[in-house]
């Protein structure tokens, strides 16, 4: 399906292109080849709406002449040369950017691990059709389930090929299927929709459109017949594990190194201090074997090991690449991402590591509360950390999920949720970003 005895082919195509820079004027350089292809089809009411398909090849190169750094972009046929000499007259006319650097030497991977990214299986658009098809119709066999959004089946591949001048050449590919479904329940104004999905780097550890479709169709109907709660301070609103991923990330981003230098972060003052109960130990891994962010090697060659970004509690380090940390005063931890011609720090596998007690049990231990299913709205402020959103999902009553809930408002401050959350045991390492269920005190709920 995907072809992987290109890479080194692209491999020189980088190299060209670097050499020549270097016969163009420039002092150090760098030239990436980001890979990518995909395919997907989306169905509705079992009948197929849309095929598409794409692939690119994207070369950027970068250079620097002194402190002035110019890219430009291209694609393989373009002519090395010229692209070259137009990469370092654009430098030489640059503003000085004191930050911007290639990786020192010292810090480039030496070696590459195989952590086992690329699954060579061949998985055709019929085979995604008669997934798509599958996903749907488990899921609109589920008592309830009045229509569809639609059902979605993907394969895809990405990968990077990076060269320097300071003598770095890797490349790596990983593929990425996925599965997914939206259905409605109810008529009317009394109807209500959700919607279930797997993604996996493995064509053959996706989980059923069976299983899927079905967990899709019974999330919709458990929603129907929603009530408001009454308003009130002081409640604990237990994260829904897929709501629970969104709220780690929003400390992801709040630890981001570019974010502590633009002085955006509301966490900018916290390195070495409590920024998470004590006894949360948060990770970031760019290093596990089939994990859905591993990576051999960061946007700019730098091999990234297992940290932990915040442990008991305490906040350890931020997300850093070569030039946000010189910024900082500090050392890359090989967690750049190239963005176009641009590296920026950024997460890998990041995980807020699992509790003791299960699912069942922290909520048994809330008693009175709500369990959050979906949050609604971009109300979150990373400069100052207040947090307020639109919710739905169940309530809580003597430690049970009773009735759904919806047309609420859950706030608070993230500085202040933090300090107040309590992992579950039931985390699922499958996405990028993972978090158990998660129980945070102290809320302000917005109802009736």
């Amino acid at each position: 399906m995907f072809e992987a005895d290109k890479t080194e082919e692209l491999v020189d195509k980088a190299a060209q292109l670097v050499e020549a820079a270097g016969k163009a004027g420039a002092d150090r350089c760098d030239a990436v080849v980001a890979r990518g292809r995909s395919t997907s089809v989306n169905v509705r009411l079992g009948k197929v709406e849309g095929t598409e398909a794409s692939e690119s090849d994207s070369f950027s190169l970068r250079v620097f002449v002194g402190n002035k750094v110019a890219s430009v972009s291209a694609n393989a046929g373009s002519d090395a040369a010229q692209l070259a000499e137009r990469a370092v007259a654009m430098a030489r006319v640059s503003p000085e950017d004191p930050f911007a650097t290639l990786a020192d030497p010292a810090d480039l991977a030496a070696d590459h691990a195989d952590l086992d990214l690329f699954d060579p299986a061949e998985v055709g658009s019929q085979a995604l059709t008669d997934a798509a098809l599958a996903t749907e119709e488990a899921a609109r066999a589920v008592k309830g389930v009045t229509n569809s959004g639609g059902a979605g089946a993907s394969a895809g591949m990405g990968g990077l090929v990076l060269v320097t001048s300071e003598g770095f050449s890797g490349a790596y590919m990983g593929t990425r299927f996925g599965r997914s479904v939206s259905v409605i329940a109810g008529e009317g104004t009394g109807m209500e929709r959700d919607y279930d999905f797997d993604s996996r780097l493995y064509y053959a550890d996706l989980d059923s459109p069976q299983a899927i479709g079905q967990s899709a169709g019974e999330r919709t109907v458990r929603r129907l017949n929603p009530r408001q709660m009454e308003t009130g301070s002081d409640v604990t609103v237990v994260f829904d594990p897929r709501v629970a991923r969104g709220f780690v990330g929003h400390l992801a981003a709040a630890i981001n190194g570019a974010a502590v230098a633009r002085k955006t972060s509301f966490l900018r003052d916290m390195l070495g201090k409590q920024v998470m109960a004590r006894g949360i130990t948060i990770t970031d891994d760019p290093q596990i074997v089939r994990g859905p962010a591993s990576r051999p090697f960061d946007g700019e060659g730098v091999k990234g090991t297992r940290l932990n970004m915040v442990e008991d509690g305490i906040l350890k380090t931020w997300f850093l690449s070569t030039g946000t940390a010189r910024e900082l005063g500090l050392q890359t931890n090989g967690r750049g991402v190239r963005s176009g011609s641009n590296v920026n720090p950024a997460s890998t596998n990041l995980a807020l590591e699992p509790g003791d007690k299960s699912a069942e049990e922290l909520i048994r231990d809330v008693g009175s509360g709500i369990y959050v299913t979906e949050v609604i709205g971009q109300g979150v402020n990373m400069i100052t950390g207040e947090y307020s959103r639109g919710a739905t999902g169940f309530r809580i009553e003597n430690g049970i999920l009773t009735y759904p809930v919806s047309e609420i408002t859950i706030a608070s401050n993230l500085k202040e949720m933090f300090l107040n959350t309590t992992p579950a045991s039931d985390i699922d390492r499958k996405y990028g970003t993972a978090s158990p269920t998660l129980a945070v005190e102290g809320m302000t709920l917005a109802g009736k």
